[in-house]
């Protein structure tokens, strides 16, 4: 996946406008659910070398996982959980209605099963936070 760039045909929406027309179709997420996947794309992004733009669906889920737990620490579960975000096939049908919405971009083998049950939501945030924790550690 990747955002859509300059050179892609203009949007007639914003995309502010475009989330927001996608949570009335689909009420199971809240917008903030999608603007922190977008958040976690650029972040993922940011992490690889230069040039590479495009990321597979574990590849996002790894960098989602790590930027909730760097951004809300221990509350990550439960904010991400208030926004309708439980499970790693939440987030792939999250990226999969900005696609359609041609917020987002795919490639000819990204799939929604790419984002089929990874790991586990629960554990993957607890133990990202316990490795944080270790990291700042004395």
């Amino acid at each position: 996946m990747r955002t859509a760039g300059p050179s892609e045909p203009p949007v007639d929406r914003d995309r502010d406008q475009i989330l927001q027309d996608i949570v009335r179709r689909d009420p199971r997420f809240r917008v903030e659910a999608y603007t922190f996947v977008l958040e976690a794309l650029d972040f993922t992004i940011q992490r690889r070398e230069k040039g590479q733009k495009h990321v597979s669906g574990v590849q996002l889920l790894e960098g989602f996982r790590d930027l909730a737990v760097e951004t809300f620490g221990l509350l990550a579960r439960a904010v991400l959980s208030e926004w309708g975000i439980t499970r790693t096939d939440d987030v792939g049908t999250i990226v999969f209605h900005m696609i359609e919405e041609d917020l987002l971009q795919k490639t000819a083998d990204d799939c929604r099963d790419d984002f089929h049950d990874v790991f586990d939501f629960e554990e993957a945030l607890e133990s990202g936070f316990r490795e944080t924790l270790a990291k700042v550690a004395i």
